[in-house]
């Protein structure tokens, strides 16, 4: 046998005594990621350290799981933007969700790894959440003067055609739990979602004595402040909650609202106070629910959204069923008119269902889902 057959066997076997040459070891080292024992031994290549592969395997695995948090053009920034803006109105509206407005653009899971690693990876994180945090506020001030408005003069129109756009975007949050069998942990965990924001509606409709004042606060109230600010978070981030709802059972909505006015600020300066206790409360519940929302999907993501989608429907129907509607319906009982109201808020929730059920179609279009 000669030399160069010798030197082909000795590259072919890596318990040889002669190694590859240098160069050739380098090489193998340069692109050993992703290759297997087996692979290593075909070329000759001593194999990296057992430890040096399992930290090479954690870092591969933690970048799988990081979302790609840069928009590709202005057309998804301008989807940012809108997302923001329901977010903002959730707040004003009741029963509007902007975290199904998430699932609807598929930013949701993006939203919450971008929340709550804004600390980890700031300027990421920032430029994603910038053109939303933007729509979340045009989406806010919108709503506190002008959908505020409009539900002061027509609040069944107003809420029928948002619940029209829910429920056309709801298809989207189904998609995330169709195929394979449904279980019984599925079911009742769907069953508890939709409970949870009808038991909200029911009681901020009945079982709330009445508005509460900002006036003459004790210190515990702050605190108090403080968890609420830290619950209305939690409405923004989780699905099918609504702040609106929140802040009713608390008997806080009215009052806040009536309390953005420079007259109010100038006889009662502490209200800054309780706004600041609010948001320090509202940061840390989305940081924080954002954290422990991505590492549940991590884990238990179909059975997640099975909650997610009873929430969302539970959401959708308390929209016709919250004490501001409910006000309507007791008007309409007492001999107040409602056939124009009626019709125009059923042809609103119409058009509005067609438009969102529309927009699920061209999305589901785009990501290759619309069945054939």
């Amino acid at each position: 046998m000669d030399d160069k057959d010798k030197t082909q066997r000795a590259g072919e076997n890596p318990q040889t005594d002669a190694p590859p040459p240098k160069g050739a070891q380098e090489l193998c080292t340069q692109e050993k990621d992703g290759k297997t024992g087996a692979d290593f031994a075909r070329e000759g290549c001593a194999q990296p350290p057992k430890q040096e592969r399992e930290g090479r395997a954690e870092v591969l695995s933690v970048a799988d799981k990081e979302p790609q948090l840069r928009y590709r053009n202005k057309r998804e920034a301008a989807k940012g933007g809108v997302l923001g803006f329901f977010i903002g109105l959730a707040i004003i509206v009741p029963g509007v969700s902007g975290s199904t407005v998430a699932i609807l653009f598929r930013l949701y899971e993006k939203l919450l790894y971008a929340i709550g690693n804004i600390l980890k990876k700031f300027t990421a994180c920032l430029r994603f959440l910038l053109p939303i945090g933007a729509g979340a506020v045009i989406g806010f001030v919108l709503g506190f003067f002008a959908v505020r408005w409009l539900l002061d003069v027509s609040p069944f129109t107003v809420i029928a055609l948002f619940a029209g756009l829910m429920l056309g975007a709801y298809p989207a949050v189904l998609d995330e739990v169709r195929g394979g069998k449904k279980s019984f942990p599925d079911v009742f965990l769907f069953c508890v979602g939709l409970l949870v924001p009808l038991a909200a509606s029911l009681f901020s409709t009945f079982g709330q004595e009445g508005a509460r004042a900002l006036e003459g606060l004790a210190w515990y109230h702050y605190i108090l402040f403080f968890a609420l600010g830290f619950v209305v978070a939690v409405t923004q981030i989780v699905p099918g909650l609504s702040a609106t709802a929140v802040l009713m059972m608390a008997g806080y909505f009215k009052p806040l609202m009536d309390s953005v006015s420079a007259g109010y600020w100038s006889e009662n300066p502490a209200v800054f106070a309780v706004y600041f206790c609010l948001g320090i409360g509202f940061l840390l519940g989305l940081v924080l629910v954002s954290k422990g929302m991505t590492k549940l999907f991590e884990k238990h993501r179909k059975r997640a959204f099975f909650c997610i989608c009873g929430l969302s429907l539970g959401s959708i129907l308390t929209m016709f069923f919250n004490p501001e509607v409910y006000a309507v319906y007791t008007a309409w009982a007492d001999g107040a008119p409602f056939a124009l109201d009626l019709c125009i808020g059923v042809l609103l929730f119409a058009a509005g269902a067609a438009l969102s059920t529309l927009f699920v179609r061209v999305e589901r279009k785009k990501k290759g889902m619309l069945s054939r």
